[in-house]
């Protein structure tokens, strides 16, 4: 996955279970399925750090989520500019990482996955 994506859509906490069974990219944070930003080595940090200013203004979080080397240096770089772009807003970023066990093409692999949010 080249870039990054985002699609928000509000739904009922009933419907959210079935909802992340059946795409293991996607969280629910209060009422509201946020898909995780996934960034490959070939993402333009500044691009997902654009991405990621919005989310965090809008939504207050984000998840993003990479698989390799290349992809998590190209994560922290579009979390160091993020910082940046919110810095004058008062915004001050931290990202928590963890590990997640993902399926791509039939093959088990490990992902980074960095929780996003104000300080």
């Amino acid at each position: 996955y080249p870039v990054a994506f985002l699609i928000l859509q509000r739904i009922s906490p009933a419907s959210a279970e079935v909802l992340i069974r059946n795409d293991e990219v996607s969280s629910v944070k209060g009422g509201i399925i946020m898909t995780v930003l996934k960034v490959s080595a070939q993402s333009n940090p500044k691009s997902v750090a654009g991405a990621l200013a919005a989310v965090v203004r809008e939504q207050g979080a984000a998840e993003m989520q990479a698989v390799g080397a290349g992809a998590v240096n190209q994560s922290m770089k579009a979390i160091a500019i993020a910082r940046g772009y919110l810095a004058p807003g008062g915004i001050n970023l931290v990202a928590i990482p963890s590990f997640a066990e993902i399926e791509i093409d039939g093959q088990e692999k490990t992902a980074l996955h960095f929780r996003v949010e104000p300080r």
